[in-house]
């Protein structure tokens, strides 16, 4: 007859510890922010390519040609696109600068708020303009 305490010494999952905790890096959130940074950058590499060929192609527009030209649905989804992966990008890797220099750990916090605030109020505005356009 086994012992009553034996019982509660068993782990109550059957993954090992190393299988609970394989791919979660040191800070648990460590491997997909790697992976959006990476995803986000390969978005934008052909969005950006196609805003400077734009930017290149249409020098000398009158405000009305640009106002019509981004009215354009095809036009305007892609700005929208630009936009919000441009801030989400840039929000991402200022977090991982301000959470690897920044001591104390409420100036990592503050910092990584004050960022992530003004990068949403700018992308807002950004979408604004375009939808304004838009519509």
């Amino acid at each position: 007859m086994a012992h009553p305490a034996a019982d509660t010494d068993r782990p109550t999952t059957l993954r090992t510890p190393l299988g609970r905790v394989r791919g979660s890096g040191s800070a648990k959130s460590g491997t997909h922010h790697w992976w959006m940074q990476r995803v986000t950058s390969m978005a934008l590499l052909p969005l950006t390519l196609w805003f400077i060929v734009v930017l290149a192609t249409s020098a000398g527009m009158t405000q009305v040609e640009a106002a019509l030209w981004i009215g354009q649905p095809f036009n305007a989804v892609l700005l929208l696109a630009l936009i919000g992966l441009t801030f989400h990008h840039t929000a991402s890797g200022l977090q991982v600068v301000i959470e690897d220099y920044a001591k104390p750990e409420w100036v990592k916090i503050a910092a990584v708020l004050a960022v992530k605030a003004v990068c949403a109020l700018l992308a807002l505005a950004a979408a604004l303009a375009v939808l304004r356009l838009a519509v």
